[in-house]
């Protein structure tokens, strides 16, 4: 699975993305997997939404190796 990072977690991880060979995984463990392979973007775990080819997606959703997955950060708006 290709992940997409932005921002600060691109820093965090020192890459703008990454691939990962995860299987068939749901929220949880596709965190512990991104956490083993870039420990920097375990404090950002709980500010960060999962967005699965262009759709946000909740701790219920489930993640391929099919799929591309942006690490998107809180943004603020005025």
């Amino acid at each position: 699975m290709r992940i997409l990072l932005f921002a600060h977690l691109q820093d965090a991880a020192g890459c703008a993305w990454l691939e990962l060979n995860c299987g068939d995984v749901d929220a949880d463990g596709l965190w512990r997997e991104l956490i083993a392979a870039r420990p920097g973007l375990a404090r950002f775990r709980s500010s960060v939404r999962l967005a699965k080819n262009s759709e946000y997606v909740g701790a219920e959703g489930r993640f391929t190796d099919a799929d591309e997955v942006a690490l998107i950060p809180p943004v603020s708006g005025g």
